[in-house]
């Protein structure tokens, strides 16, 4: 902090000495003493609460990125299950009327409701099953023939093969 050598010491030390006197000084190095213990602890605690406010305000930032990048994987999600559902509501409703077709040439009802039937259940267990993985933080399998875009940290880790042509 300061500099102060020997000599300084020795100087301060006989004016004060001389100041103060030889009943006091005992007493005033004391209470300078405590004085200087004090300082130091405070400003030890004020640079540690200083540290502590930096890494709250870091955590905060972190904790809104992670909010906001989950907030968007999970609109995504619903978008996507809103595709497929669409996707799979316009399936329906395709062998829904083919299966009409089918019914009013050949006059028999009960196996197009059975087939629309067996479709509707087809698609809950496939909603449903989707739904388990996701909740369950699983991926699909990778296959081989897939690009690796090294976005996953499976894909990362594992080297793409190499097919030879021979």
């Amino acid at each position: 902090m300061f500099d102060i050598g020997f000599t300084e010491l020795m100087i301060i030390a006989i004016v004060g000495l001389v100041v103060i006197g030889p009943e006091r000084l005992p007493k005033v190095a004391r209470t300078v003493g405590h004085m200087l213990g004090r300082l130091q602890r405070y400003v030890g605690d004020v640079k540690s609460d200083i540290q502590r406010e930096m890494h709250l305000e870091d955590l905060k930032k972190l904790q809104k990125e992670m909010t906001d990048s989950a907030r968007d994987l999970e609109n995504g999600l619903r978008t996507q299950a809103a595709s497929v559902k669409a996707d799979l509501d316009d399936t329906a409703k395709a062998v829904g009327s083919a299966a009409a077709g089918v019914t009013a040439e050949s006059g028999i009802a009960a196996p197009a409701d059975d087939a629309l039937a067996a479709l509707k259940d087809a698609e809950r267990a496939i909603a449903q099953t989707v739904a388990d993985d996701i909740a369950a933080g699983q991926t699909p399998p990778r296959d081989d023939n897939q690009l690796d875009l090294g976005l996953d940290a499976e894909a990362s880790t594992t080297p793409p093969k190499k097919e030879s042509k021979a």
